[in-house]
């Protein structure tokens, strides 16, 4: 491995220095550009360049999405960091507290639906009045006929 001279990490890096970096696909980098979660400055022939501080935080976005945080709330977080300089320590501190609340708020959700599919199985939960699962006290009989349930869950899966 090279050694970099302080010219070097002074130099903005290419879309592609910074995709061999990072280990993400070069289409990966301008979906996120896209979606306001990483920004490039133009060189003079209009080609990206990136500051050092994107590969923190492109490591960042890489982490909050395997735990699961939409892209949204990822860029609503990064937000109010400046695009200047990596993350921080401080940063990262404050934006975990958050992202770890939720993956503990799903843990305990999945769990529970975990434990009531159990007691589930093989049940014929879908004519039964009150089901855990698929209708829990009887919320489709008080709610009356439709189709909200199929409504509910397109939106649900990104569909509607």
């Amino acid at each position: 491995m090279k050694k970099e001279k302080d010219s070097d990490i002074k130099r903005e890096l290419t879309v592609g220095e910074v995709a061999e970096r990072s280990g993400l696909a070069v289409s990966t980098l301008h979906f996120y550009e896209s979606k306001g979660l990483i920004r490039s400055n133009r060189s003079r022939g209009n080609q990206r360049r990136y500051p050092r501080a994107v590969l923190r935080r492109v490591a960042v976005i890489k982490v909050a999405q395997r735990t699961g945080i939409p892209l949204a709330e990822i860029r609503s977080a990064l937000s109010v960091l400046p695009d200047d300089r990596p993350v921080t320590v401080e940063d990262w501190g404050k934006l975990s507290e958050n992202w770890r609340q939720q993956l503990d708020d799903r843990i305990a959700n999945l769990t529970a639906l975990r434990d009531q599919l159990t007691g589930c199985i093989g049940c014929g939960c879908l004519s039964m009045r009150d089901c855990p699962l698929r209708n829990p006290h009887d919320v489709l009989g008080i709610e009356g006929a439709g189709p909200r349930l199929i409504a509910d869950e397109t939106e649900h899966e990104g569909l509607g």
